[in-house]
């Protein structure tokens, strides 16, 4: 039979686990890259190069995501208001405002992040 300790630690391996999965869960991690050239986004607006704003390939446009470059930890919020990537293996296409202020430029694609905000 287990002691109280056995148990009480047990228990709270059990619990930092349920966070971690709910954490996974509630983001996407994979590869980001920038665009700063354009006209008129998907959803109709004008492109604006400077924008806290990104491209998705699913999320409806006017969500709202925090992205955080897995790196560095630099993190930004975006609005969705375009479509893509269209490059295999990357998730979300920032503006090159965004872009810039997690860290993105220098490197041109980073591993990044993506949390839904409500």
């Amino acid at each position: 039979m287990p002691s109280n300790k056995a148990a009480a630690i047990t228990a709270v391996i059990i619990s930092i686990l349920s966070c971690m999965v709910i954490d996974v869960m509630a983001g996407q991690i994979g590869m980001a890259s920038y665009y700063k050239h354009g006209r008129v986004t998907a959803s109709g607006e004008k492109f604006n190069p400077q924008g806290l704003t990104a491209a998705h390939r699913t999320l409806p446009f006017g969500t709202r995501v925090r992205v955080v470059n897995v790196r560095s930890g630099k993190s930004i919020v975006v609005r969705i208001n375009d479509r893509g990537p269209f490059v295999r293996g990357r998730i979300i296409d920032l503006a090159f405002g965004a872009a810039r202020a997690v860290g993105l430029p220098r490197a041109g694609v980073a591993k990044v992040r993506i949390d839904i905000l409500k």
